[in-house]
């Protein structure tokens, strides 16, 4: 859905928040003016993000023994050379 943006003084605002609120929901944004200069931004919120869960993948996931051993010298030269 397109995100629109509508402006409204304050007290258009008070008057009509609910309206505003179904509006945002709808996926509409609103700017909220002082004396013509805008003051706050009502919107939609962000989608949730999801949870992280340490260990989801315990017992998974293997390293190899020697994941931490010096690179061979092919391999480190494709890395320094992009080969």
């Amino acid at each position: 859905m397109k995100s629109t943006t509508k402006t409204v003084n304050i007290h258009e605002a008070k008057t009509h928040f609910s309206k505003l609120l179904a509006a945002v929901a709808k996926g509409q944004r609103i700017t909220i003016c002082k004396d013509g200069t805008p003051v706050a931004q009502l919107g939609p919120l962000d989608p949730p993000v999801p949870v992280r869960r340490p260990g989801l993948l315990k017992g998974r996931v293997t390293i190899a023994d020697d994941f931490d051993e010096p690179l061979s010298a092919e391999v480190l030269a494709a890395f320094e050379h992009g080969v």
